[in-house]
């Protein structure tokens, strides 16, 4: 199990995926967030149409790095802001979209490495979203997911809560807060990781699905030091 990111582009991803399949071992890549059953009641609220066809996606992670000595700022060990927390609203918006991107623009500040970006991805479904992050600006998290006929409001998307947690369903001019159960997300995502080892289960969310991420990631950079938009890799 590899925390994020799982690689430093989609090759080195796919490399992992090839021996992982010739040997056996299971891979998965350890986005936490997604384990927590907030987002099972989000991803509820969107197939039953509690805000009609998705058309946006909006997500952010900020936060500002004292010590440019750590890794996040080093463009030689594959730092940047994208790398280190972005990789969460790029994961998300997979997540919501349930599908690849197909496209990719972005723009960013910084002068080695990106300290800030902010980038757009277009998936084949219609679905756009738009993802911010940094590792040079005040903290804040964010993510809010738009509709034809309302929106879901994620003020803590990434940590939502060990006691309990709740989104902002808002639909049809009125608006709800909605609780679920609140738990700790890491030992969720490590107790799904460790059934799959003895038996050889693939993990709920497979090492394909890193490659993906891998993919639109390379996708955003590239377009932000290009200036292009550019076509993402399928995996």
């Amino acid at each position: 199990m590899c925390e994020k990111p799982f690689t430093a582009n989609a090759a080195e991803a796919r490399e992992v995926v090839k021996v992982s399949a010739e040997t056996g071992l299971p891979v998965a890549e350890a986005f936490m967030y997604r384990f927590h059953p907030m987002y099972e009641r989000v991803l509820e609220c969107l197939r039953t149409g509690a805000i009609g066809t998705i058309t946006c996606i909006h997500s952010m992670f900020t936060w500002f790095l004292d010590n440019r000595s750590q890794i996040p700022a080093s463009a030689e060990l594959a730092g940047g802001a994208l790398m280190d927390v972005g990789c969460y609203p790029v994961n998300l918006a997979r997540l919501v979209a349930d599908c690849e991107p197909v496209r990719a623009c972005a723009f960013q500040r910084g002068t080695d490495i990106d300290d800030t970006l902010t980038g757009l991805l277009e998936f084949p479904n219609g679905i756009l979203a738009q993802v911010e992050c940094s590792i040079e600006s005040y903290e804040r998290t964010r993510a809010e997911i738009v509709g034809t006929r309302g929106a879901i409001l994620l003020e803590s998307p990434w940590n939502p809560g060990d006691d309990h947690a709740r989104f902002i369903l808002r639909a049809e001019g009125r608006q709800e807060q909605i609780a679920t159960p609140g738990t700790n997300r890491c030992q969720l995502e490590g107790e799904d990781f460790t059934r799959s080892v003895p038996t050889g289960d693939t993990p709920r969310w497979p090492a394909q699905d890193a490659i993906g991420n891998m993919a639109a990631i390379d996708a955003l950079l590239t377009s932000a030091c290009t200036g292009k938009v550019m076509t993402v890799e399928p995996i």
